[in-house]
């Protein structure tokens, strides 16, 4: 299951990216913390601002996803009787996964677009 979400978590579901990108703009994926420059690469609009700019909604959205974890991270720590549900457990161990995945897809995007 951790590998299948670790696969997906980028992706916004149902169909291609560029099937998904042509009912969505390019600041309401970056709202809902889509980073990966691949993807944000199939809105035309996305072609035509400069590096620099680019890497500012990059950090936007890497924000924007850091935020929407933590706020998974906490929904599922707080629920009732977390102690006695060991399937929450799990789902907590995936967030904190996710987590330090947005953690070095952070790193390793700040250095490729340094150079900028």
């Amino acid at each position: 299951m951790a590998g299948e979400q670790g696969e997906n978590e980028n992706s916004l579901g149902g169909g291609s990216p560029a099937q998904v990108a042509s009912s969505m703009t390019l600041q309401q994926a970056i709202n809902l913390g889509e980073y990966n420059p691949e993807y944000l690469s199939t809105f035309p609009e996305w072609h035509q601002i400069s590096k620099h700019t680019q890497f500012q909604y990059i950090s936007m959205a890497l924000e924007n996803r850091r935020k929407q974890l933590l706020q998974q991270w906490a929904a599922i720590n707080n629920m009732l009787d977390f102690r006695m549900k060991p399937e929450l457990h799990e789902a907590l161990k995936n967030v904190e996964l996710q987590m330090k995945k947005l953690s070095k897809d952070r790193e390793r995007l700040f250095v490729e677009y340094s150079g900028v």
